[in-house]
């Protein structure tokens, strides 16, 4: 009998999915996304800019034998169900596997699950619907934006510079480091100085004279200011208030990878990565569930059920006067508000339940989200802050103390936040008190600090660049194309950077910067929303950039080629270092009427005589780049191996043994070490 098929992203889902359904259903991967974008047409991009940007589609690499699986499959079941990520990408591969399957709008349904759960997944399939093609619409505009920022940007890059890339969201965030960098190195440190009264338990720091506030800029101000004081202070104020202070509101993806870097000193890559496999699936005693709901959002929103239950978890465990209330967020711009906020998808799962299931840093992430979650649900912690204003000759000193004198919220978030007590003394208004010393001290004013990946991920967030999903990669490739470097956590764009910033900002600057890039962002949710048409939006954006693009290619000097000191031997001109497909060459300076290219010699990877001719068997390519190791007497000999072979010989069948894996084996038969 045929069954369903469900169809997910990821493969660790299918057996928790399979199981929660039962035996009717049949639960399969897509194994991510199963179509990209072309690179014919013009420029590459696969879209066809004078017909409406058509785009045209193909198979990702590796990815036919899954499409004919998957058609095999579909083929044979009784109904197809999507279930890709509860986000606009996961919406897109659904629309991609329907279109690629062939399948009718009676043949399929999408179903959406915010938590690989039994309880969440069951109710998503009580509430199936059809793909949603203005969120479709409103992710193919972004990665067709991105093919045709990314194809003629990096193009015109790769000519003018040394770089090697430049992207619509990249290429923003880079400016954002080479900007602070110029503060930087354009900052002027100011002197200031400060005066404090130490005592027995605290300390007061001058802040007014005659009530007013006081700036000290030279060491001179200092010596006067000291001859006019004495070592008595006159207490003439102590102000004493309750304040409450409000636990935050659980992880957004954004706020998830700034804290995982300032308080695990995970990048945004790891983070992702981890969060994931929470995501996906832990294998537990009894059952394989998701710990942590969808982790690429940037809702702050909680459940009905969730909140239900962690309050009845927080009533019986820590009490009833710890149960707080929900939070409800100022919605900003752009927010997608599909789904949840990042939290456990069981407040009873405890961190330290599920321990012994997870590696050191699954715990740790785990327990982050789990604890953030908690805490943004129970009460705001109290605390009795004072300020003593003592007086000294019209100086005015102050300090300041804290106490908590309820916990709330901290009871179970105070390790990720920091929130210690100062105790004051107990004293009165008129005392007087006797300094033990009145001290002085330089300081000079600091220059904004480089971002950290946290505060650049902020940074973004707040100016509405890029989405959830595009940090991390917007991190990884700023370092990978060495547009800059990661001293001390921070980013310090490199020479190249600074020049891709530079030329961009001749040609673009009126496309590659902070407005027009949120702008964009606006516009595609208003496509996701139906409130705007994808055509008309591709079209103005075009309309505008393509002609920059072209300017810039004529009025932009291109990057002189690097000379080697030697010269061409067959013209006499200098030899210089070019950039190709498969890395730099060295050629002619003089091309195209010289063509000469300077071979390098290879080296040789020697694996071992060749057991038939007694030459050597080296290390070799074949036409589609794998690895291989062959007799260097080809084509007169054509012994080959797909393993490296060690020059032993298998005491059973004495063939070559091979090393594979660590592990060395018969190259013919199944002998193993």
């Amino acid at each position: 009998m045929s069954k369903n098929l469900v169809i997910v992203e990821s493969p660790s889902k299918t057996k928790p999915i399979e199981k929660y359904l039962g035996s009717d259903y049949k639960v399969v991967s897509s194994k991510g996304h199963v179509r990209d974008l072309s690179t014919k047409g013009k420029y590459g991009f696969g879209v066809d800019v004078d017909n409406d940007f058509k785009p045209d589609y193909v198979p990702m690499k590796g990815k036919a034998n899954v499409i004919k699986e998957l058609k095999k499959d579909a083929k044979e079941a009784k109904h197809v169900y999507l279930a890709t990520d509860p986000d606009r990408e996961g919406e897109a591969i659904s629309w991609h596997l329907f279109d690629v399957l062939k399948l009718k709008d009676s043949d399929y349904e999408r179903v959406v699950f915010n938590e690989i759960t039994e309880r969440a997944v069951k109710e998503a399939f009580k509430h199936p619907r059809k793909i949603d093609k203005d969120l479709v619409n409103s992710q193919e505009t972004r990665r067709i934006l991105d093919r045709i920022i990314g194809f003629r940007l990096s193009k015109l890059i790769q000519s003018k510079t040394d770089g090697s890339s430049a992207g619509r969201v990249q290429s923003v965030a880079l400016k954002l480091i080479v900007d602070r960098e110029r503060e930087i190195q354009a900052f002027i440190p100011e002197e200031y100085w400060s005066i404090k009264g130490i005592f027995d338990e605290f300390e007061a720091e001058l802040f007014n004279y005659n009530n007013k506030e006081i700036e000290i800029k030279t060491e001179d101000e200092v010596k006067e200011i000291l001859k006019k004081l004495g070592m008595n202070f006159t207490v003439v104020d102590i102000d004493k208030k309750l304040k409450n202070k409000q636990s935050k509101m659980p992880f957004i993806t954004s706020t998830l990878q700034q804290d995982a870097s300032n308080k695990l000193n995970f990048n945004a890559r790891k983070t992702m990565q981890i969060a994931q496999k929470l995501y996906e699936g832990i294998e537990l005693e009894n059952e394989t569930v998701g710990l942590i709901s969808y982790m690429r959002t940037d809702s702050t929103r909680l459940s009905d059920d969730f909140i239900k239950s962690t309050y009845a978890f927080i009533n019986d465990k820590y009490g009833k006067e710890y149960v707080g209330s929900v939070k409800i967020a100022k919605k900003k711009d752009n927010v997608q508000d599909a789904h949840e906020a990042i939290r456990p998808t069981s407040i009873n799962r405890t961190p330290e339940s599920v321990k012994k299931f997870l590696s050191n840093e699954e715990y740790k992430l785990y327990r982050m989200i789990y604890y953030r979650a908690l805490a943004s649900l129970m009460a705001p912690a109290q605390t009795e802050n004072t300020t003593i204003i003592l007086d000294n000759n019209n100086y005015q000193f102050k300090a300041t103390g804290q106490i908590v004198t309820f916990d709330g919220y901290l009871k179970v978030y105070s390790e990720y936040e920091d929130t210690k007590d100062t105790i004051l003394p107990i004293i009165n208004e008129k005392d007087v008190l006797t300094a033990n010393e009145i001290t002085h001290e330089q300081h000079f004013t600091k220059p904004p600090a480089r971002y950290t990946e946290a505060k650049l991920i902020k940074e973004m967030e707040e100016l509405g660049i890029g989405r959830p999903s595009t940090y991390a990669t917007t991190m990884d490739i700023i370092k990978r194309r060495g547009y800059a470097n990661i001293e001390d956590k921070k980013f310090v764009p490199t020479e190249v950077g600074f020049e891709i910033t530079d030329k961009l900002q001749q040609g673009f600057s009126h496309l590659i910067n902070v407005e027009y890039t949120a702008n964009m962002e606006t516009d595609l949710d208003k496509i996701a929303e139906g409130k705007a048409n994808w055509v008309k939006i591709l079209h103005n954006f075009y309309d505008e950039f393509e002609p920059s693009v072209k300017e810039a290619f004529s009025a932009l000097p291109k990057k002189e080629a690097q000379k080697t000191g030697e010269l061409c031997p067959n013209c006499g001109n200098p030899l210089v270092i070019r950039k190709g497909k498969y890395g730099e060459f060295i050629a002619c300076s003089n091309y195209p009427e010289c063509k000469y290219i300077k071979s390098e010699p290879k080296e040789v990877k020697e694996a071992c005589d060749c057991p038939n001719c007694g030459s050597k068997i080296v290390e070799k390519k074949s036409k589609k780049g794998k690895i291989f190791y062959g007799c260097s007497n080809y084509p007169n000999c054509k012994t080959a191996y797909w393993d490296k072979p060690i020059g032993k010989f298998c005491p059973e069948c004495q063939s070559m043994l091979v090393e594979k894996n660590h592990k060395i084996k018969c190259s013919s038969c199944s002998y193993e070490e």
